[in-house]
């Protein structure tokens, strides 16, 4: 009898509760200080980085091997036959081929690891989606073919308050972080098919870049239902904003107000916001 897993990385931003009410087993991701390593989620919050941004900007790092292993080796014993490993992009971490490896020398188990080409929520919902899947005891072949093409439909869309951490972190050149904090302009950036940040568009200030930000989103929920996440980091009067400016829209199946997790933190710094839609079939 098939008994399909289901694990991701912390990188997803799912909270608590929908981790434990769908199974969903994570992989921490590293936050390393110069005087030592933290698991991302259990040994730091959100707030404990922002705290600390001003004396040290930390490098992340993927999960550890022992913790990947762990996870394999724990959902064997409890007797599942297939496990499905959803991780956040190859073009922003390590994390997949850290998996896939791991994954390939695993035995007793048939693990399948996808590349979600995604972070945050955009690796979320498609967790989510993978939960529904197996929860609906669909063919475990069926359910691989379907989260590749779900994660092509899934859309993010992200403002920054600086660039200056995505420049330290090497996910943006030296030259596109100065002209950002010369000229006031806040980029709202997306993810390419490679799952590699890319701008979407360029605003001059805050409240320009939100209106900015929900247009693509209110553009598509005018003709499909669809899931909508709101992201924050220490931005929690702009998220209400977000979320009293979709609240009540007809086409909105479900709405999520989420914090980014610490590892995110690290990347983005204060202040960002984001959006993540996920279109989804009517009759489901």
């Amino acid at each position: 009898m098939t008994k399909i897993a289901l694990a991701t990385d912390s990188s997803c931003d799912l909270p608590v509760d929908l981790l434990k009410r769908w199974n969903i087993r994570v992989a921490p991701l590293r936050i390393i200080y110069r005087e030592g390593e933290y698991r991302d989620g259990l040994d730091l919050t959100p707030a404990d980085v922002y705290d600390r941004l001003e004396e040290e900007i930390p490098t992340t790092s993927m999960p550890s091997p022992e913790d990947i292993q762990h996870i394999f080796e724990t959902l064997r014993e409890e007797g599942y036959t297939h496990c499905i490993v959803l991780s956040i992009s190859s073009g922003l971490s390590g994390s997949y081929n850290n998996f896939r490896l791991i994954a390939e020398e695993f035995e007793g188990m048939k693990i399948d690891v996808i590349d979600s080409k995604g972070l945050s929520w955009v690796l979320g919902f498609l967790v989510l989606e993978a939960a529904r899947l197996i929860r609906q005891k669909v063919d475990y072949t069926d359910i691989l073919h379907r989260l590749e093409e779900t994660k092509e439909k899934i859309k993010g869309y992200f403002i920054v308050d600086t660039l200056e951490y995505l420049r330290e972190g090497g996910r943006i050149g030296k030259v596109a972080a100065s002209l950002g904090s010369v000229l006031n302009l806040k980029p709202i950036i997306s993810l390419d098919k490679e799952g590699k940040y890319i701008p979407f568009h360029l605003a001059r200030g805050k409240k320009q870049s939100m209106k900015r930000l929900i247009q693509p989103v209110l553009k598509q929920l005018e003709s499909t239902k669809a899931q909508v996440a709101i992201l924050q980091g220490r931005a929690e009067k702009e998220a209400e904003w977000l979320k009293e400016r979709f609240n009540g829209l007809e086409n909105i199946r479900e709405l999520y107000v989420s914090a980014i997790s610490p590892a995110l933190v690290v990347h983005t710094g204060p202040g960002l916001l984001g959006l993540v839609i996920h279109p989804i079939d009517p009759d489901k």
